[in-house]
């Protein structure tokens, strides 16, 4: 299935269960009872975090997606004809020295978006999507920046 049915998909499971979890709570919060009203709090707080979370993911996505779409219209994305293994990850060395290269591109230009996505997208390749996605952040950050796409 196609990421986007994903999202769809969870957003709305998300938003039923706000929902549901909204009129739970709300009748625990007019219980009239103290024990009630703290059951409520915690029942509608709970929804909230998790609205937030998924709300963040996708204003995330929907960001590196505008992003990956610019650098594509300039022809600036790597081309992906990188050696796979039979599961169809990157075979580890070939993305650990397209990292390499990467990582010197951002070092010549640290105030680069592009560079920090192309750097994320090999972080990603590399499996350290921790790594991949705090320099897809700091290319978002950059991004938003006067005179840059997201601004």
């Amino acid at each position: 299935m196609n990421a986007r049915v994903w999202v769809v998909i969870l957003v709305a499971a998300v938003g039923s269960y706000i929902v549901l979890a909204g009129v739970r709570g709300w009748a625990f919060l007019d219980s009239g009872t103290v024990v009630g009203a703290m059951l409520g709090v915690s029942v509608l707080v709970v929804p909230a975090v998790g609205a937030w979370l998924v709300w963040r993911e996708v204003a995330f996505g929907r960001q590196l997606q505008k992003l990956g779409g610019i650098l594509g219209d300039r022809g600036d994305l790597p081309v992906d004809d990188f050696p796979r293994t039979p599961s169809g990850r990157v075979e580890l060395v070939a993305a650990q020295e397209w990292f390499e290269l990467e990582k010197v591109r951002v070092e010549a230009d640290p105030e680069d978006w592009a560079g920090w996505y192309r750097l994320g997208l090999a972080y990603d390749a590399a499996r350290d999507r921790t790594r991949a996605r705090e320099a897809m952040r700091e290319a978002i950050r950059l991004a938003k920046m006067p005179g840059q796409p997201l601004h």
